[in-house]
């Protein structure tokens, strides 16, 4: 991931009220952030991530709103603020600082208030003097980034002084996240792309996964960087390739790219940028006009250049998708810089993700793209005009590219198995753990857990012994007691993970109760193995031992008793 904003990338925006806009940095474009306002995408690139700007008026000449970038201690200086007025011990018990903020009142004997409370408040609008039109006309007459308004707007609070101080920040803070004109740039990795489906968009285009169970299925299926180099095996087999995974995902593209960031090929590479920032941007914010208006240099970064490779290529360190449409459901990866229906031809995901259906597992004779296109003689071929055979030439590499890929995967040695899918487990599994490799990880996820459920019951060692004693039932194999064969994987068994925010302050410490529900989310895992084949013996070359007389039994053979009784007799016969 690249730390610089560069031009055509995507990027996160964080804005006070703590919403995430997604937009594209196109250059000489403006963006525009509802309320709090617009500016030039050029202000911002070249710049790093995680700046906070600040929007300020527009500048006469050409119209265009200024940025400022915000220091962080002028970010956190509230927090700082905050620590630093807590009551330490020795300010227990005084009746002028102690307890302020607590939930609860303490009175000494004589009748003096400890520890204010705001129980007594009346939260009513007549409070506040100012009226929607007055802070619409402020607003339209501010020309700063909207501390003055804040600033108005707590002046003419008639309750402001029995506001206690927690409560007192809690207004603050709602007015700054309604009116503070800032934002900050973040770059988009998986977790903020999730956070923001879940919060913004549709939980349901995601099968409202979290980012905790997110965390968990990456874990559990191993997924990492395993090299491009193949390792070679015994004479009589072909080299292998380690780091193929076989996913079913109908998150958009969500899983493929937790897997993608995991195994080091979901961003792209850097490419030559050379820009110029034209940012009317204040670098002090209390600077001349010199400083303000100051056109920054041109930055020329040398990249790696573009290197063109084949679609789905590569041999190892690749992700393996099938979908059930003509073509798999991406959306998620456009974010990332990939496009499944024009792909960057410089991208990893380009050759490390591959994708066939359903039908060309199954049935890749059935499927049309499988079947070969008609061989052309060389002499035909080189009178064909120019388009006629590039179609040609491109018929075929189609064939062979899907070809290799169904063949690769019909022959199964994957790493691992991650499901997100809402069609029947049972029938996926069926189909897919035949594929993979001795060791290999099984992940399953659902939103709900009785489907985990009873895939977990069909690989439990019950269900697995009554199948390895009843010899009629691998015969009519898959039936209705045994849809799937239980002695293919072993140690079954059924998660779920939630992390809950919590409010820590002295005093008021307790989950947050504004956490979003919906689905719990469970996920199933499982290690595939190789059952062995046959009656199993135990062998081994062994010694047969000698029978030995009583009567004729060794010194070391006799007991105690006998053995101290010939010592006695010995030692007399000596004497």
């Amino acid at each position: 991931m690249d730390d610089l904003i560069r031009p055509h990338t995507y990027i996160a925006l964080r804005l006070p009220s703590d919403t995430i806009k997604l937009v594209q940095a196109v250059p000489n474009t403006t963006i525009s952030i509802g309320k709090y306002g617009s500016f030039q995408t050029n202000h911002i690139l070249g710049r790093p991530f995680h700046l906070t700007f600040e929007i300020l008026d527009k500048a006469e000449q050409n119209n265009q709103s200024l940025l400022r970038i915000v220091s962080t201690v002028e970010a956190y200086a509230h927090i700082k603020d905050d620590i630093s007025a807590l009551p330490g011990p020795e300010d227990q018990g005084d009746a002028e600082n102690g307890g302020d903020g607590v939930e609860y009142e303490v009175i000494n004997p004589e009748g003096k208030v400890l520890m204010r409370t705001n129980r007594e408040i009346i939260d009513d609008s007549r409070s506040q003097k100012l009226t929607m039109t007055d802070i619409e006309t402020l607003k339209r007459e501010e020309t700063g980034s909207g501390k003055v308004l804040i600033a108005k707007i707590l002046e003419s609070h008639s309750a402001l002084d029995q506001k206690t101080s927690f409560g007192l920040e809690k207004y603050t803070l709602r007015k700054a996240k309604k009116y503070l004109r800032r934002f900050t740039v973040l770059p988009v990795d998986v977790p903020l792309l999730l956070e923001w489906v879940l919060n913004e968009k549709e939980p349901s285009k995601v099968m409202e996964i979290r980012e905790e169970i997110l965390a968990l299925i990456g874990s559990w299926s191993n997924v990492h960087y395993s090299g491009l180099q193949a390792y070679p095996c015994a004479d009589n087999l072909p080299d292998a390739y380690g780091g193929r995974w076989l996913v079913v995902d109908e998150t958009g593209g969500l899983l493929v790219a937790a897997m993608a960031e995991r195994m080091g090929i979901l961003s792209p590479p850097q490419k030559d940028q050379t820009h110029t920032n034209q940012a009317r941007t204040i670098e002090n914010p209390n600077g001349s006009g010199e400083d303000s208006l100051a056109t920054t240099t041109t930055k020329t970064v040398q990249r790696p250049v573009d290197v063109q490779i084949a679609a789905m290529s590569a041999d190892a360190n690749t992700i393996t998708l099938i979908h059930a449409n003509t073509q798999p459901n991406l959306a998620l990866l456009t974010y990332f810089d990939f496009d499944p229906t024009s792909p960057n031809l410089s991208h990893p995901l380009h050759a490390h993700l591959r994708s066939l259906s359903w039908l060309q597992l199954l049935s890749p004779t059935e499927d049309p793209s499988y079947a070969e296109p008609e061989v052309v003689p060389d002499e035909v071929i080189h009178a064909m005009k120019g388009g006629k055979k590039g179609n040609y030439y491109r018929k075929r590499r189609r064939w062979e590219m899907v070809k290799t890929v169904v063949d690769q995967t019909r022959a199964g040695g994957f790493d691992g198995l991650i499901v997100a899918s809402v069609m029947d487990p049972t029938a996926i599994l069926h189909h897919t753990v035949p594929l993979l490799r001795g060791g290999a990880q099984v992940v399953v996820y659902s939103p709900n857990i009785e489907p985990l459920a009873e895939l977990a019951d069909y690989y439990s060692t019950a269900r697995r012994t009554a199948f390895q004693t009843d010899p009629s039932s691998s015969n009519n194999f898959p039936n209705e007691d045994f849809p799937l064969n239980p002695t293919l994987l072993l140690n079954s068994a059924i998660y779920t993970a939630r992390c809950r925010n919590w409010q820590v302050l002295p005093g008021r410490t307790h989950p947050l109760m504004t956490g979003r529900g919906g689905a719990e989310g469970y996920v199933f895992t499982a290690t595939r193995v190789l059952p062995a084949e046959g009656k199993v013996e135990a062998r081994g070359s062994y010694k047969r031992r000698k029978l030995v007389d009583i009567s004729s039994a060794s010194p070391a053979s006799q007991t105690v008793s006998e053995r101290a009784k010939n010592d006695e007799d010995s030692m007399a016969a000596s004497s």
